[in-house]
């Protein structure tokens, strides 16, 4: 007799063929991970605040029938996601990288990637003239901004810390 027992797991994949309606646009998904959209997050919600906000008002104003209703408004912030990271990807492919790749080793904070953090803001700030803020806390008060915060890593990522020595923001 045995002490243990096959694998058993009746999962499938599920895949929706009703088509969209007509009236909606098309548009493809973004294609990237949590780290890369966590990296350039504030730089979306920057240059998208506008199409946001249409969403978020759509879905007030929708009164629970909002996924339906809102679709379009939806897919204007899809493509303006988009747009944000092929920029990001065409002017600061190496800094961007170098950011979520740190955030992938360091459990998806911040904090752990200051340094490329850094690097990224000042080229995306130069080349793309996204800066990036933190909503509803006020300029002085920025934490990406602090020298000395209060949480610190345990260990510096290397490599994030050598490439913000080279681009002189260390």
């Amino acid at each position: 007799m045995s002490t243990t027992r096959e694998p058993n797991s009746d999962y499938a994949a599920y895949v929706d063929q009703t088509p969209m309606p007509s009236h909606i646009p098309d548009v493809p998904e973004i294609g990237a991970t949590s780290a890369p959209l966590k990296s350039a997050s504030f730089f979306i919600g920057a240059r998208c605040l506008p199409y946001n906000d249409d969403y978020i008002m759509c879905k007030q104003e929708s009164k629970g029938n909002g996924e339906l209703d809102c679709l379009k408004e939806g897919r204007r912030v899809t493509r303006c996601a988009i747009s944000v990271l092929e920029d990001i990807n065409k002017h600061c492919l190496e800094e961007f990288r170098l950011h979520w790749q740190c955030l992938e080793q360091n459990n998806q904070q911040f904090w752990g990637c200051r340094p490329a953090e850094r690097l990224l803001n000042k080229c995306v700030f130069e080349k793309l003239q996204l800066e990036k803020k933190i909503p509803q806390v006020s300029s002085d008060n920025q934490i990406h901004l602090k020298k000395n915060p209060l949480l610190k890593p345990n260990t510096e990522d290397y490599a994030s810390v050598a490439a913000a020595k080279r681009g002189g923001v260390l």
